[in-house]
């Protein structure tokens, strides 16, 4: 590849009028000049944009590129201070896998599967709430974000009656819409509340994961942290994959019937949403020394963006990868990621969307939009996790 290759000037995040499960179009057109852009840092540092399949798998692979955060490098004034104790996402190893390592045994797809009665009896308790509410409802506050919040709370011993609040303050700290005082506010108050809960299973463990892991060498803060990126990823991303993913398959009605008609395509369904939709856009990685990356060398110390949207909708690896198709055979999406850092808890996800989007439609076989598909609130794209605030669905009694 010659040095001659296509700048984006600003990170782009406006999606395009009228397709809400799309990239923003300026990533798009990244793509199509190639796997690999300059870019330019909101503090206008040089860097590059990723958009390639291939190459935004390869850097996720390669030890040579660091997820630490202190080590960002997006110019001006920006002083970015490391990841705190236990939050292991913005870490490298060896700290990266003294965090991950006891969790591992607690979310294997063997474990996540036996999970799947329980899953089943929550979700069908969500759809005999909202049955009995009777339509309209709001699909993101009856069923959405219950079920993952549920879920989430017991894995991690959170009582029950704490659970609204939790889903507040996640929603405050990861929604994109707060201030950068109230986002502070609802991230403290999460970590005071982790920080109490780990105290009391200190003193009294219960049948769950924060519990066990009281056992490990981990200190009360960085339980604290452990627990709160297991909340904020247990709830936020699987609670908008099932708002937007209804979302879209209302807007695909033949694959809809598809998925009705045969429930066994839940599985493959579930992989593709995930492809189509990539709820988590973008991630940061910084180099660690003089990288070569499709041809071009990224030098020590530059950070590169990687657009898991286009990624998994990269032509060269998907056949019609604008198209939503349920039935499509290759997988290998990188909704998860990839490498040391791929999503600790995918299995549980799966779970919870395999039981989830058949009960929904089995149960509610006219279920519809509210509202005109233009008028859906959707989450603006400065959110970590790109979603559906509101989803206002109807159906016939």
């Amino acid at each position: 590849m010659s040095e001659s290759v296509h700048t984006v000037m600003t990170l782009p995040t406006a999606r395009r009028s009228g397709c809400p499960f799309g990239p923003p179009a300026e990533l798009l057109d990244a793509r199509g000049h190639g796997p690999i852009s300059r870019c330019i840092h909101p503090g206008g540092a040089p860097g590059w944009l990723i958009t390639g399949y291939d190459l935004v798998r390869a850097v996720l692979a390669d030890p040579r590129f660091s997820s630490r955060k202190e080590l960002i490098n997006v110019g001006g004034d920006f002083v970015i201070p490391p990841a705190p104790p236990g939050e292991f996402l913005l870490m490298d190893d060896p700290q990266h896998r003294r965090y991950r390592k006891p969790l591992m045994g607690k979310f294997t797809v063997r474990r996540m599967r036996l999970l799947t009665e329980r899953v089943e009896q929550i979700t069908a308790d969500c759809l005999d709430a909202m049955e009995k509410a009777g339509p309209p409802t709001d699909l993101v506050t009856a069923f959405a974000k219950p079920i993952p919040s549920i879920v989430i709370c017991e894995l991690l011993g959170v009582p029950y009656e704490d659970r609204g609040s939790f889903q507040e303050q996640i929603d405050a700290f990861m929604g994109g819409e707060t201030s950068d005082e109230d986002l502070m506010a609802a991230y403290t108050a999460v970590q005071d509340y982790l920080a109490e809960l780990v105290v009391a299973k200190r003193a009294h463990p219960t049948d769950d994961v924060l519990s066990d892991l009281t056992d490990s060498d981990l200190t009360d803060e960085e339980l604290r942290g452990v627990g709160l990126i297991l909340l904020a990823a247990g709830f936020d991303t699987t609670a908008n994959m099932l708002a937007l993913g209804t979302f879209a398959l209302l807007r695909h009605p033949a694959q809809l019937a598809a998925l009705r008609t045969e429930p066994a395509l839940a599985d493959r369904a579930v992989e593709e949403l995930l492809r189509y939709l990539s709820v988590a856009k973008t991630f940061m990685r910084t180099a660690l020394e003089d990288v070569e990356v499709g041809g071009l060398t990224i030098e020590a110390g530059t950070t590169v963006v990687l657009s898991y949207n286009t990624a998994n909708r990269d032509p060269e690896r998907f056949a019609d990868p604008h198209v939503l198709d349920l039935q499509r055979q290759n997988g290998g999406h990188l909704a998860f990621g990839h490498g040391v850092h791929q999503c600790l808890g995918q299995q549980l996800a799966r779970v919870e969307m395999r039981v989830a989007f058949p009960a929904l439609f089995s149960r509610f076989p006219t279920l519809r939009l509210a509202v005109p598909a233009e008028e859906v609130v959707l989450r603006p794209e400065t959110a970590d996790i790109y979603g559906v605030r509101s989803l206002p669905v109807t159906w016939d009694v």
